[in-house]
């Protein structure tokens, strides 16, 4: 019954994804994108490649940085889950998320399924909120030249919501793990009100507030915060970077200036609105189509905007792909195992039974020896 359902939830992903391709692509000329494509200067494409696979050096270095809490763990297995997990976003969309957490306990002992997990969820809090001050800040500067300033009052007032939405989260996040002893025990009085609530259930929720309360630490001690704030804008800055290069590479201008910092930190909030769609091929269409929208709005022409989203598209998908690719060709991943626990049922079982012992690790204990 579930398989079933999953298959149904992933036929639906694909055709909006499909529909959202069609939606992005029913009034461009695609000789004029094929044309805009050819006039690219690829070497600024191969240059934001490199960025771009830097960046994901970043993210893995944060994903230990998570970790430490709770256990030590091998960069360089986490360089792979990290490019086979985003391998696998490409492919199947966010339903591809959860092979991550999985390959890094497969490739490296030390690491428990529910430590796997709770980081991931850690993970994209911190993507969210950088992102989010990115863009947000970045309005307080940035200022459109292709007319557009009554939406562009939308635009900062949606920004500013954002910060202050991210600052109440932050808090929310602290009072958490100041308060998790008292949280937890409150939900599981709770559920002992509700004897319906099939055990498992609860004993996966309560597990899961236990380690997220764990790998909350980093907001409580102020050098590993630090740490992992630092790899966040180091990642994000990267991918600013990065992006920035693809603008180059297309010769885009905006007010007679090619387009800088400010231009491609205004993109990045469009693109990963685009991303957040959980469609197949890493968003596809949604991310293409909210690029594209961006552009727009800073007045680049239809038909170069689509070419840049969809070279924007391969350039921070495509590293991960082909790092992705390399390691399971090499029999790196076991993919019968990676099957199994990938199963609903695996993961269910995994953050309901794995227990992380007292902590023996103390924040910051990983060294830089402890890599390869």
């Amino acid at each position: 019954m579930k398989e079933g359902r999953k298959y149904i939830e992933f036929g639906a992903l694909v055709l909006l994804a499909a529909g959202l391709i069609w939606w992005f692509g029913r009034r461009l000329d695609w000789a004029q994108v094929k044309e805009a494509l050819q006039r690219a200067d690829w070497r600024w494409i191969a240059l934001a490649c490199v960025i771009i696979a830097v960046a994901y050096l970043f993210r893995a270095l944060r994903w230990r940085a998570f970790l430490a809490p709770l256990t030590k763990a091998s960069l360089y297995e986490i360089w792979i889950a990290t490019t086979v997990g985003f391998a696998a976003v490409l492919l199947v969309g966010r339903m591809g998320e959860v092979v991550r957490p999985v390959v890094l306990p497969m490739r490296d002992r030390r690491v428990r399924p529910a430590a796997s997990f709770v980081t991931i969820m850690v993970e994209r809090i911190y993507d969210s909120m950088t992102v989010v001050f990115i863009f947000a800040l970045n309005l307080l500067w940035f200022r459109p030249s292709s007319g557009n300033a009554d939406a562009f009052r939308h635009v900062r007032q949606v920004g500013l919501v954002l910060v202050v939405m991210g600052i109440i989260g932050l808090v929310a996040l602290v009072l958490f793990r100041i308060k998790s002893p008292a949280v937890i025990g409150w939900v599981e009085a709770v559920f002992k009100k509700w004897p319906r609530v099939p055990a498992r259930a609860k004993t996966a929720v309560l597990s899961l507030l236990d380690q997220l309360a764990r790998a909350l630490k980093v907001l409580s001690h102020p050098r590993d915060l630090a740490v992992t704030v630092g790899w966040s804008f180091l990642l994000w800055g990267s991918v600013v970077v990065g992006n920035l290069c693809v603008f180059r590479a297309f010769h885009l201008h905006v007010g007679g200036k090619p387009f800088g910092l400010t231009e491609s930190m205004f993109i990045l909030g469009w693109s990963m609105l685009g991303s957040a769609v959980p469609t197949p091929g890493g968003a596809a269409g949604a991310f293409h189509a909210a690029t594209g929208a961006g552009l727009l709005f800073v007045g680049v022409e239809i038909q170069q905007a689509a070419a840049v989203a969809i070279v924007l598209h391969l350039v921070d998908f495509g590293p991960a792909a082909l790092c992705g690719l390399f390691y399971f060709l090499r029999g790196d991943i076991n993919l019968a195992n990676l099957r199994n626990l990938s199963k609903s049922e695996a993961i269910e079982h995994a953050v309901e039974d794995e227990k992380i012992a007292p902590d023996t690790v103390e924040l910051g204990a990983v060294s830089s020896g402890d890599t390869f």
